[in-house]
């Protein structure tokens, strides 16, 4: 049992550094591409990945709840979205704490639509979340930002999505779950890219961009992207599957830790007293919320 923690614990630290580093280099092409071209790059490879998958050894599973599986790939497809454009605008670790908020909403929303019973820590836990977020958008009363709107966004979207694939997985295989949300991140990408070319506006450039020819030196970082991207994925669920969840999505928060480093040798400043608390704060809530499935 002790070998399966510690093997799960690396597969979820090495998974983590990872995700941060798939993160970092999405920044870097944010300079010369827009966030829903990278969302489209980011999933291609996934498609090509899964449909070799499936080719090699065909799914089987019973199906019937197409309406669930179409809305979790679009809620996740936004979540990443809202992820990407963070990252091309904030520092790196406040996009991945904004991410890993998810948690918390995971917990609200399988109590609210699952049923599922959460202790006093855990609701402890989800206060705490919410402070914490207060602190990383340090609001003062007033208003808050696009980039905080849409890092709260893409915490609440990564939530109903993972809620959603606790009733999916009764019906779809992993795989296709996965393809779900990375198919409809390649198709619609194009579909707003297109959309751009006739109307655009500065307040959708979250949403709304128009293609742009990668440069050569890009295609380096996009093939990049697209391995860790994958890699993280398949790591992440190898650490889930010989670990408890509670252990494994501790560890997880690893890749905030790496995010801090990456994002300075990227020219982030260094966090701030009040955004380094805020970041404790949302790393509590999430041990707290995940301990109570042990």
């Amino acid at each position: 049992m002790e070998t399966q923690i510690i093997t799960g614990v690396k597969y979820m630290i090495f998974a983590s550094l990872l995700f941060a580093f798939m993160g970092a280099i999405a920044k870097e092409l944010s300079s010369s591409m827009n966030s829903i071209e990278i969302v489209f790059f980011r999933n291609v490879f996934g498609v090509i990945f899964i449909f070799l998958s499936i080719y090699k050894k065909p799914l089987k599973q019973e199906g019937g709840k197409l309406y669930l599986l179409l809305f979790r790939g679009t809620i996740g497809f936004l979540a990443l979205l809202f992820f990407f454009y963070n990252i091309s605008k904030i520092p790196l670790a406040e996009a991945m704490t904004f991410s890993k908020t998810s948690t918390i909403f995971t917990a609200v929303f399988a109590y609210i639509f699952l049923k599922e019973h959460l202790d006093y820590k855990a609701w402890i836990g989800v206060f705490i979340g919410f402070i914490g977020i207060l602190f990383i958008t340090q609001f003062d009363g007033t208003a808050l930002s696009k980039t905080d709107w849409l890092g709260i966004l893409c915490g609440v979207g990564a939530g109903l999505a993972y809620t959603s694939i606790r009733e999916l997985r009764r019906y779809y295989e992993s795989r296709s779950i996965v393809l779900s949300f990375m198919l409809i991140g390649t198709i619609v990408p194009i579909i707003l890219m297109i959309i751009a070319n006739f109307y655009t506006h500065p307040s959708l450039d979250f949403i709304l961009g128009q293609f742009i020819a990668p440069k050569i030196s890009d295609y380096f970082f996009i093939i990049l992207l697209g391995i860790f991207s994958t890699l993280a994925q398949i790591y992440m669920t190898k650490a889930y599957s010989v670990a408890k969840a509670g252990i494994i999505a501790t560890v997880s928060y690893t890749n905030i830790i790496f995010s801090i480093i990456l994002g300075l040798f990227l020219g982030d400043n260094f966090p701030n007293i009040i955004i380094i608390s805020g970041i404790l704060l949302v790393i509590l809530s999430g041990l707290l919320v995940s301990f109570k499935k042990g």
